[in-house]
């Protein structure tokens, strides 16, 4: 507290309420005085400045976190259902995260069709649940969870549904 007994934020509120009243024109100038930078962030340049850093595209780190925050955006896109915490739950479980992974061994792999991918998915079922918009690569990581997803919503509701191989 200041020697007079009043903080600072009070004392600048209250001096931010007599301006006002006094006028926007008196308010603007006196703005760099109550702790504001500066007064031109009210300047049509600035307001074309903030509305082109919103329409920007949103970017992703290549890693399993952005993976599953760009198919979640994607899904959102297509009306997809599932949460970031179902998908992670059965990448963990199908793939341990490893985008390149496949199955050689099980009765899909017998037959030809191996699962790959985070999510394990054969060739048919990607083709059939492939979600526009994104690669027909069954590797890429977000062409994968979202295929993966789309079928799982299909079948059983939602990726979140699914506790087991699916």
């Amino acid at each position: 507290m200041s020697a007079n007994g009043q903080n600072r934020h009070a004392r600048t509120t209250r001096l931010a309420r007599k301006l006002a009243v006094v006028g926007t024109g008196a308010a603007v100038l006196a703005l760099p005085l109550i702790g504001a930078t500066s007064a031109s962030a009210a300047t049509p340049a600035a307001t074309t400045t903030a509305a082109t850093a919103t329409t920007a595209a949103t970017t992703y780190p290549d890693n399993l976190d952005g993976w599953i925050r760009e198919s979640l955006d994607v899904m959102a896109q297509h009306g997809i259902p599932g949460s970031y915490e179902g998908i992670h739950r059965n990448i963990m479980r199908e793939s341990s995260g490893n985008p390149m992974a496949i199955n050689n061994w099980d009765i899909n792999a017998i037959n030809g069709t191996p699962s790959k991918g985070l999510l394990q998915v054969i060739a048919p079922t990607f083709e059939a649940y492939h979600v526009p918009g994104t690669s027909w690569d069954p590797y890429d990581p977000v062409a994968n969870i979202t295929a993966a997803c789309n079928y799982a919503a299909d079948r059983y509701g939602s990726m979140d549904n699914v506790f087991g191989a699916y």
